[in-house]
């Protein structure tokens, strides 16, 4: 495994047909907070995260996964991974530099195994955020995201060999086989992860609120919207984060959560979970079975972003 050199998740970028429906759900009905915004591009920040923005927002004729952005400590650890990934052959984007993005930075692109794009920078200005106080539900960060692979195995290997990221704990069924791996840059039990699917996709993006008083109220707040639960609430066990999973207006799906595992990397050995037992699904048992039709609305729709970069 190579030295780690990602530090943590910055912000999803997403591609959207109904730029100002989806904008207004954002700020809305999820709680975040428009912080720039400029022909056809948003950028929304959490109100208790220094990071500049968590969500991209991008009008386009077609739904997409634009990117995913991590951070680096410094300029030259953006250098050395760059480095590192061209000598590996992995296909960059385009070599580091000055980023024009809100906060600015230093930083550089490149495609996944999958064709995704992933961005990573260091040295972005920080925004000025606070403490979310008792019973405010809205965002504090982004917690993780989950993407979908139809070889999970081959993915895993790459943010491991490449990116330094380690696996946490993994999902199987006795007759499906492995169904998701937990994947850490930090001592956050993930910040990705990583899911089978017949296809290359979002699987969701997840929110944390402050906890789970904050969580509930959010989660209610979303209901009284109209907007769609489609699992939860409850508690998973890989993690041991709970979950309230909305679809939103594109058919992305999205998820409150709060009070993520923490783990001693020093001492943590990961743990195959057996979904077929429902107690590692939700502890709780208060979500609903996730069935067949869950698992296809998780699927999302097929990027065909994949291997195109998406404009700066």
């Amino acid at each position: 495994m190579t030295t780690r050199l990602i530090t943590h998740l910055r912000h999803v970028a997403l591609a959207v047909p109904d730029y100002d429906r989806q904008l207004d759900f954002f700020t809305s009905v999820w709680g975040l907070t428009p912080v720039a915004q400029d022909n056809g591009v948003a950028f929304l920040a959490a109100e208790g995260s220094p990071e500049q923005f968590i969500v991209r927002l991008r009008r386009d004729t077609e739904k997409r996964l634009d990117l995913l952005a991590f951070g680096a400590a410094t300029p030259a650890d953006v250098d050395t991974l760059a480095e590192r990934l061209g000598a590996a052959g992995v296909h960059l984007v385009h070599e580091p530099g000055a980023l024009a993005t809100a906060g600015g930075g230093y930083g550089f692109r490149f495609f996944d195994v999958d064709g995704r794009t992933i961005e990573v920078s260091a040295d972005v200005a920080t925004r000025q955020h606070r403490a979310i106080e008792e019973g405010e539900s809205i965002p504090v960060r982004l917690s993780h995201v989950v993407v979908n692979s139809p070889d999970i195995a081959r993915t895993q290997a790459f943010f491991e060999q490449h990116l330094g990221f380690a696996l946490s704990d993994e999902l199987s069924h006795p007759y499906a086989g492995d169904l998701m791996k937990f994947m850490r840059c930090s001592p956050q039990h993930h910040s990705l992860a990583i899911a089978k699917g017949p296809h290359v996709s979002l699987h969701h993006a997840s929110f944390e609120l402050r906890g789970l008083d904050e969580y509930m109220r959010g989660t209610g707040r979303a209901l009284r919207a109209g907007t769609r639960m489609i699992w939860g609430p409850g508690r998973h066990m890989a993690g041991d984060n709970t979950f309230s999973y909305f679809l939103d207006p594109h058919g992305n799906t999205v998820e409150y959560t709060t009070e993520l595992d923490v783990v001693d990397e020093d001492r943590w050995h990961p743990t195959v979970y057996d979904v077929s037992q429902e107690q590692n699904q939700d502890q709780w048992g208060t979500a609903n079975p996730f069935d067949e039709q869950l698992a296809k609305e998780s699927f999302n729709d097929p990027d065909r972003g994949v291997f195109v970069a998406p404009p700066l």
